[in-house]
């Protein structure tokens, strides 16, 4: 699967947020502040994985579909349906 550049830039943004985040622990923030920033984080995370297995969902029903319309749709949404929830 090719990925995409915006993808790529959201997890370089999500890069930054953690450095952030260690800054933040150093400087002995407010928990409360780091636990905020942190379920951003886990936000931005759920949200590229959404994105990804979504995109290669799409991608590969397409592939299936050239087969004919025998091909097996259900086991490719199961799949990633899988995927999501093992992320969490």
């Amino acid at each position: 699967m090719e990925y995409p550049d915006d993808m790529k830039r959201r997890l370089r943004r999500i890069e930054g947020q953690i450095g952030g985040v260690l800054r933040m622990m150093e400087e002995e923030k407010n928990c409360k502040d780091v636990v905020s920033q942190l379920s951003a984080i886990r936000s931005a995370v759920d949200r590229a994985t959404a994105y990804i297995v979504s995109r290669n969902l799409e991608q590969c029903i397409r592939e299936e579909l050239k087969n004919g319309p025998e091909g097996d749709t259900e086991k490719l949404v199961q799949e990633a349906i899988n995927l999501l929830v093992k992320s969490r």
